[in-house]
């Protein structure tokens, strides 16, 4: 049978940049397997099948694979798919901007999004987190994550920021490095990466607080072997469950704040991930993530 497909660069509103996701937006008759194979095909970090929503109120449900699992949750298909679904509502409604609110049934729960499309390939989307971070408990010793990166152990935290793990929906190990010149020379090792978090499977998101340009908060990098990215370019998950490392250790007081965390630069594919997090009480009340995404190429799978 044939189905069609799409292809988007997410995180970014230029082509060849950001995050490249599949999507398939009438994925029905497709079966578990078969949904596997054609992620695996793509070989991107991740491809959506869209199905019927099982709330006929609710605009569709996700399913994200990476090429060797499914996710629960992922940042850069909701992103994605949120924008080219908007990009299909508001065809032939004319340029300018054209604003839509769409909740997304995913394995972790529903995911509101607000999205803007201007009658091109391109838009913005920005979605509540279906989860608040979490801390997730998890041996994170500094001399195996050192080992594991090949670094030294003063390479390892800056500030008062020390390695922690947190959830939003998929677990990650943060680890936090001096500057730029360290993150540029990260070569993990997959053997020490994974006997560094024991038998807690995380993905490893390291970062820094030095940016490529000026007026960003973060700059990151995420690698996760055990499902098959050997380093992703932007990961939405990861950033939602990065509002906890930063409320722990910035300990931001009561208001809302907003960061941009730059990822992907070293991989030739640089990306914006937007994040907004609302502390109230000493704890995050809420949080967002955003960022923008292009339709890149379309066609048709015979499957």
């Amino acid at each position: 049978m044939a189905y069609r497909y799409a292809m988007l660069d997410v995180f970014t509103d230029r082509p060849l940049s950001g995050n490249a996701l599949a999507v398939v937006p009438d994925a029905a008759g497709l079966d578990d397997a078969r949904m596997q194979s054609i992620a695996a095909e793509f070989n991107l970090s991740e491809t959506v099948f869209v199905l019927p929503a099982d709330n006929p109120v609710h605009s569709a449900r996700l399913r994200i694979f990476t090429p060797r699992a499914e996710l629960p949750f992922a940042g850069h298909p909701t992103v994605g798919t949120a924008v080219y679904l908007a990009i299909g509502k508001f065809a032939g409604a004319g340029q300018g901007r054209h604003e839509g609110v769409l909740v997304l049934e995913e394995k972790v729960g529903r995911v509101r999004c607000g999205v803007f499309v201007t009658g091109g390939p391109s838009g913005h989307a920005v979605f509540d987190l279906p989860r608040l971070p979490e801390a997730v408990a998890a041996p994170l010793d500094t001399d195996l994550l050192a080992a594991a990166f090949r670094l030294t152990r003063a390479e390892i935290g800056f500030e008062n920021h020390r390695p922690s793990a947190y959830s939003a929906g998929l677990p990650y190990a943060f680890i936090p490095v001096r500057d730029l010149s360290v993150m540029a020379r990260l070569h993990p090792d997959p053997v020490r990466l994974a006997n560094a978090f024991g038998n807690t499977p995380l993905a490893a998101y390291v970062y820094c607080r030095q940016t490529e340009v000026a007026g960003r908060q973060f700059h990151a990098r995420m690698f996760a072997p055990d499902i098959g990215l050997v380093e992703d370019p932007a990961t939405g998950s990861a950033a939602a469950a990065f509002a906890g490392v930063i409320q722990r250790f910035d300990q931001p007081p009561a208001g809302s704040y907003r960061y941009v965390i730059e990822q992907g630069f070293e991989m030739g594919r640089p990306s914006l991930i937007h994040l907004e997090v609302d502390v109230e009480a000493g704890a995050i009340a809420a949080a967002r993530i955003g960022g923008d995404a292009v339709v890149i190429a379309e066609g048709t799978l015979d499957v």
